[in-house]
């Protein structure tokens, strides 16, 4: 096979598609944000800056090898179609070799320079991810609760890699993640749900007519994400700021899905995606200033 040769991308850019920009930059919040609770601040900044490269290169090298498997599949998409691999811009073996090298580098360096449990939390990620996540895409609608899990799992690595250990806040940041997985996935879902069609993927707005599954799911686990947000207060690592301030965020997140439910249309998917993107970095500097208050 001859691959092509396109101009406006240039190879270092085919490589950062490759790596999943998007994905990578919410691992990056979530990170940083269980490093920041779990160290009571930044610290040592040399420590979180190779905690937030190590988790870069494995969650890059799962977003290529993310790739290689949905290669076949993204020709069928619209908005897939142009990657990398169906454009025929590079390789299906170099994809790889850069996929499995960026995970394992990402992992030893995490060995080597935080601790054993951040590494190995980081390669289980990618494993989860890549080997049961992508597969089951194509195998049944809970696919996006099985992928809630490595989506999640960056948060407890942050956590891991300022305390050495998994502690109670760790587990409670870790269901807020898998929780508000749900309602981002699902709108993305909602939004794509032809172009997944036409790759067969078993998405749920793909395998239902009138949306109201998809509509209970993403309800279901946004009115969940309001008493699991105020754990932190229970559990005594944050105070009355973040009490108020993740009260008012996490019931914004939940009004923001309701003009799904009645128009079901791209726009409001739109909204409510829009929504779970914000909610993160807001999450994120509100409990800065409860630290610091």
């Amino acid at each position: 096979m001859k691959f092509k040769k396109e101009k406006a991308k240039s190879i270092f850019r085919v490589y950062l598609e490759l790596c999943k920009l998007n994905i990578l930059s919410l691992v990056l919040v979530s990170t940083f944000l269980g490093y920041y609770l779990g160290n009571n601040g930044i610290g040592e900044l040399s420590r979180i800056l190779y905690t937030l490269l190590g988790t870069s290169l494995t969650a890059a090298g799962s977003g290529a090898l993310n790739h290689y498997l949905e290669r076949d599949s993204d020709k069928y998409m619209e908005r897939t179609k142009n990657r990398p691999l169906p454009a025929g811009l590079i390789s299906p073996l170099n994809v790889i070799i850069f996929g499995i090298f960026m995970i394992l580098g990402g992992s030893l360096l995490l060995v080597y320079k935080i601790n054993l449990l951040t590494g190995f939390l980081s390669l289980l990620t990618s494993f989860l991810y890549v080997v049961v996540y992508t597969p089951l895409k194509r195998i049944t609608w809970l696919n996006t609760s099985v992928g809630s899990i490595p989506g999640a799992m960056p948060i407890i690595g942050g956590w891991t890699a300022a305390t050495g250990e998994i502690g109670t806040m760790a587990w409670i940041l870790f269901g807020l993640m898998y929780l508000w997985q749900h309602p981002h996935f699902y709108s993305i879902a909602w939004m794509c749900k032809e172009d997944y069609a036409a790759a067969k993927f078993k998405m749920l707005p793909v395998i239902e007519n009138d949306g109201s599954r998809t509509i209970r799911q993403i309800f279901w686990h946004l009115l969940l994400m309001i008493p699991v947000s105020l754990l932190p207060v229970i559990e005594g690592t944050l105070g009355f700021f973040y009490l108020f301030s993740v009260t008012i965020i996490s019931c914004a997140f939940f009004l923001s899905a309701i003009p799904l439910a009645k128009n079901k249309s791209r726009k409001s998917a739109l909204l409510l995606l829009k929504s779970s993107v914000l909610y993160l970095p807001v999450l994120l500097i509100i409990i800065i200033i409860d630290l610091k208050v």
